[in-house]
């Protein structure tokens, strides 16, 4: 950590420069006979990463930004408040701290908290940027967590731990492929809590992770503005006889869908209907979760197709987390041809064509709210649903 970086005629130059190329700044003479081009390029670069991710840090002064890879790797703002709710009692320890974001989500709604950070460096960084922001009830060590935890016999109420991935390669990943491996440390983290928090990338498959992992009590799927975001694992000395799948939504308004696991298999005999006037399009973190046919039978919809997750009624839900269309009815492929400056957007779902393709061969232009749902239903067979949008992610 360069302390220099901190000087106040260096922050100004930082905020001065903040719409500029960092490629440039990078390769030219610093200002600054003890920082470098490329130390100023980066803090340049983080901030700008931050501006939405982390407002909080964005608009604090004297915040001091690590290389630009824990800027994109650490949580939001948004999810680590999440993961804040779930934590339970006074204290917890965070055996990955990383940037810090996550323990100090945490810090605010407990008494306690311990950042671990192997890196020395970004464990002072972290330090710094709680003492800028005022969270005095951080503890921060440099130190590996999991190590820490082997040669100390304190006990908290919560661990939470973000195990890594060691291999970026393919999109399906186990537990065990992660480090740390929280598989083989799973019973040293029971001996200090009763309470371990896990998050994982959403790519990690729910069913997977299950069976790699003991007494999971509750998994929650996070997105925003339908991207998944992150896997929550909870996991507690005592197995539970049911596992609470929480699907939940973090956009304007936040929205949950929580059932048990099992749950979507005895709600498989729901059928598909006609289309009615509305149409809704459930949220990825739904999808991920698996509630295909509980989103039916909860929500009184009807599906178009069994292997479309599309669904109609002719009733406004307003609490349904994803997007919400007002149907004005069907359009064939040759009215589509003979209309001028033909303006939508196009979801393509369970049809013979990709939206890609559709877009091409129709020449349409992005429009803000009507949208072109080209999908297939049992009714109907393959169809071209005309709608406006009502309700957003």
């Amino acid at each position: 950590m360069n302390d220099h970086i901190l000087a106040s005629e260096v922050q100004q130059y930082i905020n001065d420069h903040l719409n500029d190329d960092v490629h440039k700044i990078a390769m030219a003479k610093s200002p600054f006979t003890e920082v470098s081009p490329k130390e100023l390029a980066n803090q340049i670069a983080a901030k700008n990463k931050s501006i939405r991710k982390l407002p909080a840090w964005y608009h604090q002064e004297q915040i001091y930004y690590p290389p630009l890879l824990s800027i994109e790797q650490c949580s939001s703002e948004s999810t680590a408040a999440y993961k804040a709710t779930l934590a339970k009692g006074a204290t917890l320890i965070d055996l990955t701290g990383g940037f810090g974001v996550d323990s100090f989500y945490f810090a605010k709604r407990l008494q306690s908290v311990t950042h671990c950070e192997i890196n020395a460096d970004l464990s002072a960084i972290a330090a710094h940027n709680a003492k800028a922001l005022k969270q005095t009830n951080l503890q921060f060590l440099a130190t590996d967590g999991i190590a820490y935890l082997e040669h100390n016999e304190g006990r908290f109420d919560n661990i939470y731990i973000d195990p890594a991935r060691r291999s970026q390669t393919g999109k399906v990943f186990m537990l065990k492929d992660c480090t740390p491996d929280v598989v083989q440390n799973l019973d040293l983290l029971l001996s200090r809590t009763r309470r371990v928090i896990i998050k994982t990338a959403p790519l990690l498959d729910i069913t997977a992770g299950l069976k790699e992992l003991k007494n999971v009590t509750e998994v929650h799927v996070v997105s925003v503005r339908n991207e998944c975001k992150e896997l929550i694992w909870i996991v507690e000395r005592s197995p539970a006889e049911k596992v609470k799948i929480v699907c939940t939504t973090l956009n304007e308004q936040e929205k949950s869908f929580s059932f048990f696991k099992g749950e979507e298999d005895q709600d498989s005999e729901i059928t598909a209907g006609p289309l009615q006037q509305y149409l809704y399009e459930p949220d990825t973190a739904l999808l991920k979760g698996g509630a295909f046919q509980l989103i039916a039978s909860r929500y009184q919809l009807q599906k178009l197709h069994s292997q479309t997750q599309l669904y109609t009624s002719d009733q406004v839900i307003t609490e349904f987390p994803g997007r919400r269309f007002r149907i004005n009815g069907l359009i064939s492929a040759t009215e589509l041809k003979k209309e001028k400056d033909l303006r939508a957007n196009v979801i393509a779902r369970n049809y013979q064509d990709k939206a890609e393709l559709l877009v091409r061969k129709y020449k349409i232009k992005p429009d803000n709210h009507r949208f072109l749902i080209f999908t297939q239903s049992k009714k109907e067979g393959y169809l071209i649903i005309d709608t406006t949008i009502e309700q957003h992610y």
